[in-house]
């Protein structure tokens, strides 16, 4: 099956309501350092359309009857990367919902999802932007100012939008000065914030430790949860107080994603509440 409930860690931490997910794609070619995937994918950083991808969409679709109230593209591999100017696989994938309508929530970090402006209808595009300047730690992704240009062309064209600033990582992205920058450039497009702190599996918190070696991330991640590292945690809240200040000031709502705090502004963790009618 291609189309999927949505519980990929079975968290009591995960508030995400209700939901099915779908990968076009396996593999990521934005090769994001921090990228969890990498524990469970192989060859994680190559983009390839699933086997058969557009036929079992549309068989899974015709299948569910009204079994699927939305659709979350994508939670592990991009549903935009640079293979889909080519392939077109996500259109596709878009077009067979829009014919079915059945609600989606586009999450993606490629402004190449505004190609795909006359499929959105009244869906939601999630647009991940973490930092000024991400070349280091998402190096074949779109650049930030891209992405925001590709916020502004979709809230222009009557697209409902959700920036996740998404993960923050300690000595990278996490000091006011870059969370503000995010929110301010990002902030006139979308109307709800979503954020989370930098949660390593071993193997990416060992890509982490090679590119920037000055910081202790050993002395820091000593809390593990399942397969996953955790900073401590009034380090995490004092990260996350620190976005919702700055949404605050920008007249945002927020919600920040497997946390366990209770200091969300928005109705749902994810944005998906901004679906509306189109579920």
């Amino acid at each position: 099956m291609l189309i999927t409930r949505f519980d990929p860690w079975k968290s009591g931490m995960c508030t995400c309501p209700p939901k099915h997910s779908l990968n076009p794609y396996t593999g990521c070619s934005h090769g994001c350092l921090y990228c969890y995937i990498s524990s469970y994918i192989k060859d994680p950083f190559r983009s390839r359309p699933k086997k058969n991808a557009i036929r079992e969409v549309e068989r899974e679709v015709k299948m569910s009857g009204e079994g699927i109230r939305f659709i979350s593209l994508s939670n592990s591999s991009d549903p935009y990367p640079p293979e889909e100017r080519i392939l077109g696989i996500t259109r596709d994938v878009l077009r067979i919902l829009d014919q079915h309508g059945i609600g989606f929530q586009i999450v993606t970090k490629s402004d190449l999802v505004a190609r795909d402006l006359d499929l959105m209808g009244k869906n939601v595009v999630s647009m991940t932007v973490t930092a000024k300047d991400t070349r280091r730690i998402e190096p074949g992704a779109p650049s930030s100012e891209k992405r925001i240009e590709a916020l502004k062309a979709l809230s222009d064209g009557g697209i409902r939008c959700t920036l996740r600033l998404d993960p923050v990582i300690p000595g990278i992205n996490d000091s006011y000065e870059s969370v503000c920058w995010v929110i301010h450039h990002a902030g006139d497009h979308v109307e709800h914030v979503t954020s989370s702190t930098l949660k390593p599996r071993s193997d990416s918190l060992t890509r982490l430790e090679r590119s920037f070696p000055q910081i202790g991330w050993r002395g820091m991640y000593t809390d593990r949860k399942g397969g996953s590292y955790y900073l401590p945690e009034d380090t995490r809240l004092g990260l996350m107080l620190k976005v919702r200040e700055a949404c605050d000031e920008s007249g945002l709502t927020f919600s920040c994603c497997r946390e366990g705090f209770d200091i969300n502004t928005g109705i749902s963790c994810d944005g998906s509440h901004l679906l509306g009618d189109a579920i």
